[in-house]
């Protein structure tokens, strides 16, 4: 199909929620349709990411301009793929792959590719007049998420804070996604109230969520969370429950193999910090962990799933950054039940789409999530649709660049009408057995 053909490809410095410079890429087709894609960027890394290229000019932006990522868009990725067929992704996010001829991506830069592989995408979609979530993911794409929603952010998205990166919660007697994010809504504003009740200042972390100061410990967090669900009138557990991000890595003491928390000026043992989460999902309404272990600590990732992994969802974030190959070796040393979905860790949409599906396949579930650093793009939302992957974790219900991914999933939830799919707590019964 010609008029399906790469006609032109755009690129520019754009910024994020963080004020950071991102890449943004506009790929144009000769039948006229347009797609864009605007890539968001991460506080807490990991790793084994794919690169995301800065300039490393101290003088511009602290180094983190994009200049670099832009010029290997328009000298070296946008003449490869004019003239291609957009509606052939896999093709094209080849060619740009082994245009890099790195594992990382570290040559022409993860950001780079991305942006023009979540542009192609749109490109095609546009073309075919059709949502994003239905040109990749066809007639069976109708599984609107179940929403993970922030409402205290801490660790690298309030520095200074508490240890723990992401208290949040996800709705579980909902009939609708709509349904599901008003409860969630309702526990955001319950919990601003018990904030002000308990005297804490309401401030605003990276991602919406409430920053976390005069914390006198991590485990405040979750009591006052508990606190909100009851005070919007839900039941703690049974309607409203909650998830954490812990992002251990971040206070992983690699020499020693042991974990800080440096607001409690308190040093665990793997066991001892494995200990203290099964506590708190005993004593808390929790239905959900990320990262309980670091990404070097595989042995931490195995004890938490040998005595959570068959109540809770654990999530492998760091540990699995999007890879299928880091997914496999969690399956072989049976760590985690559940895999955390980031396009920019991965660096292209076909590859996000194999990780997902590979996730589904040996048994795990698929999380697809934003990032700290984001923009008012809400591709994630349509491929959270597209895969039928059942979880969306976008950050919190304040700030735009959150709620307009929210905001489209309402949409798309509506354009579905009857034919949607909303699968509630349901969708963790299998890991509660």
């Amino acid at each position: 199909m010609s008029g399906y053909n790469i006609k032109e490809v755009k690129a520019r410095q754009v910024f994020d929620s963080r004020a950071n410079p991102t890449v943004e890429v506009d790929v144009i087709l000769e039948c006229g349709a347009m797609g864009r894609g605007t890539v968001p960027s991460g506080a807490s890394t990991g790793i084994y990411e794919a690169l995301e290229l800065r300039d490393g000019d101290e003088k511009r932006f602290g180094g983190k301009g994009v200049s670099k990522a832009i010029g290997n868009i328009e000298r070296v990725l946008a003449p490869a793929i004019v003239g291609m067929d957009a509606t052939n992704q896999a093709a094209i996010d080849d060619k740009m792959i082994a245009l890099d001829g790195t594992p990382g991506k570290s040559n022409l830069g993860a950001n780079a590719i991305l942006g023009c592989s979540m542009a192609v995408a749109w490109a095609a979609a546009n073309a075919a007049k059709q949502p994003l979530f239905r040109y990749l993911g066809g007639c069976n794409a109708r599984t609107l998420p179940v929403p993970m929603v922030q409402i205290i952010g801490g660790g690298a998205h309030a520095v200074g804070s508490v240890d723990i990166q992401d208290y949040l919660v996800v709705p579980m007697s909902a009939g609708s996604f709509a349904e599901g994010y008003e409860m969630v809504v309702d526990v955001y504003n319950a919990t601003k109230k018990v904030f002000a009740k308990a005297g804490k200042p309401l401030s605003t972390a990276d991602e919406g969520g409430f920053w976390p100061t005069g914390f006198k410990s991590n485990e405040e967090g979750l009591a006052l969370i508990t606190e909100g669900i009851a005070l919007a009138g839900y039941k703690p557990g049974e309607d409203v429950a909650i998830a954490l991000d812990i992002a251990s890595s971040e206070f992983y003491q690699k020499d020693k193999g042991t974990y800080t928390f440096h607001l409690e000026d308190r040093e665990f043992t793997r066991e001892g910090f494995v200990d203290l989460l099964c506590s708190w999902v005993d004593k808390y309404p929790i239905i959900s962990i990320e990262d309980g272990a670091s990404e070097l600590d595989w042995e931490g990732s195995v004890l938490l799933t040998q005595k959570l992994g068959k109540r809770i969802q654990l999530i492998g974030d760091d540990l699995f950054t999007t890879s299928i190959p880091r997914v496999k070796e969690g399956v072989e040393r049976g760590a985690c039940n559940a895999v955390l979905i980031k396009m920019n860790q991965i660096g292209t949409i076909t590859e996000t789409l194999d990780a997902i599906e590979y996730t589904k396949t040996v048994g795990y579930l698929p999380v697809v999530s934003a990032r700290s650093g984001e923009t008012e793009d809400c591709s994630i939302v349509h491929l959270s649709i597209g895969t039928n992957a059942g979880q969306l974790k976008v950050g919190s219900v304040a700030r735009s660049e959150r709620t307009v991914k929210w905001n489209e999933a309402i949409r798309m939830e509506q354009l579905l009408g009857a034919q949607g799919i909303y699968p509630s707590g349901a969708i963790f019964d299998r890991v509660k057995r």
